[in-house]
């Protein structure tokens, strides 16, 4: 800017105001468009139609499963990713071992407080969005929790006999999924949400599910390398976050280090470590697909 400019705006404080709200929003400079999460209203219901889509060209799953963690400390916040979304060691997964096995109370309240957190992300197609139909038609990335991925699992392997068994990620034989979003006791609840009978999807015409398929995303980008702090990273922030020699003495951090969990959004559930060999289970389903075929 000149010196003929900024006599020009002497006196105009509305290009600073413009400027300061642009710095002021985060959502703006931190949202990633590809992600759909639905829009609930004033008392955190919500529903919506999707459809799970099927693997890309590159991708041996219909999803990624990643872990993270996110605390808070006297040092601020800890939010990354866990590197044993890589089956790699993590500084917080190893701290909180040496939490619980310190025989304290203490010390299990604060890894219960640090625990891992479990995400699936998906591509899906809008079916139906109600609160923004211009939605409806696109092709997302869908990041969900351990509740969504369990009625997936049911879907692919039904309780009862009179069942059969649907892959909700097919295109001719799979299934729209209702999410329907409630809040029950303070926290958001998917118990509602359920797959309707198979159907297939834009009435089965191969050229435009190509189309649709050739439009989806790339779901490895969430597990490159590339996207995770390195152990000595998450070491150096983590001992930030929680202003404490996480190293000599466990007891001492165990008495020192107050921890506050991430406050979820409304999409977003809290998920436990039980899970380990979900993945794995859906794998061999699909070999078995395959292989009869």
């Amino acid at each position: 800017m000149n010196f003929n400019d900024m006599k020009t705006r002497s006196g105009n404080t509305e290009f600073l105001k413009t400027k300061l709200e642009e710095l002021n929003d985060t959502k703006k400079n931190y949202k990633d468009d590809r992600f759909w999460r639905p829009e609930l209203d004033k008392a955190s219901n919500g529903f919506a139609i999707i459809r799970f889509l099927p693997a890309s060209e590159d991708s041996e799953l219909p999803w990624v499963r990643r872990w993270d963690h996110g605390f808070q400390g006297l040092g601020g916040w800890y939010i990354e990713n866990s590197l044993t979304t890589l089956n790699q060691k993590d500084p917080v997964s190893e701290l909180n071992s040496r939490l619980w096995n310190s025989g304290t109370e203490k010390g299990k309240d604060i890894a219960r407080k640090q625990k891992r957190r479990l995400h699936y992300i998906a591509n899906i197609l809008i079916v139906s969005d109600p609160k923004n139909p211009e939605n409806e038609g696109k092709v997302f990335l869908y990041k969900f929790g351990k509740k969504i991925f369990d009625k997936v699992m049911e879907s692919m392997n039904p309780e009862f006999d009179d069942e059969s068994p649907v892959n909700p990620f097919d295109f001719w034989e799979g299934a729209n999924f209702r999410l329907k979003v409630r809040k029950i006791a303070g926290f958001i609840n998917y118990d509602k949400s359920e797959f309707d009978s198979p159907t297939p999807l834009l009435d089965g015409d191969d050229a435009k599910l190509e189309e649709l398929w050739k439009n989806q995303y790339d779901l490895q980008e969430f597990l490159d390398p590339k996207n995770f702090k390195t152990y000595e990273e998450l070491s150096d922030r983590l001992q930030t976050v929680l202003g404490k020699d996480i190293n000599p003495n466990i007891a001492d951090t165990a008495e020192s280090v107050t921890t506050e969990e991430t406050p979820y959004t409304s999409s977003e559930e809290t998920e436990s470590d039980s899970s380990e060999t979900e993945a794995s289970d859906a794998l061999s389903y699909f070999e078995k697909l395959a292989s009869e075929d």
